[in-house]
């Protein structure tokens, strides 16, 4: 078993600070929202973003699959009463010559492996595609 820590103090009225190592985050708890941090509804889509790149750090050298590059976009949808997440919708582009079956397995590797994607898609309908970047 793994063992993960993070430590979070209130800043003031506006935002906090999360840490771990010696890396910091910067959190918005400011009621009205502030531009210059991340949210904890972006947290968590960040959270799967880092999940699923992550997972794509392991796997392509398993599989030899050859990239350039990758991005993911996320969109959380928020119901307000009870406030929960209810869908997280992504989409993974990925800059490669890769075959689209070689495409796929990435895909399938990715979602099958990942530890973060696969706790929230215990209780959030997590549902996305993978393609080829067109740059």
């Amino acid at each position: 078993m793994l063992d993960y820590r993070v430590e979070a103090r209130r800043v003031d009225a506006h935002g906090g600070v999360a840490t771990t190592k010696q890396a910091e985050i910067v959190l918005d708890t400011d009621l009205a929202g502030r531009p210059d941090a991340f949210n904890p509804a972006e947290l968590l889509l960040a959270s799967v973003a880092a999940c699923m790149l992550k997972g794509i750090e392991r796997v392509t050298p398993m599989i030899q699959f050859e990239l350039r590059g990758v991005e993911v976009k996320l969109r959380g949808v928020r119901q307000d009463s009870p406030p929960k997440m209810v869908s997280i919708d992504y989409e993974l582009i990925v800059d490669t010559d890769e075959s689209d079956q070689r495409l796929e397995l990435l895909h399938k590797n990715i979602r099958k492996y990942g530890t973060i994607s696969n706790t929230v898609a215990e209780v959030v309908r997590l549902q996305g595609l993978i393609r080829r970047s067109t740059t």
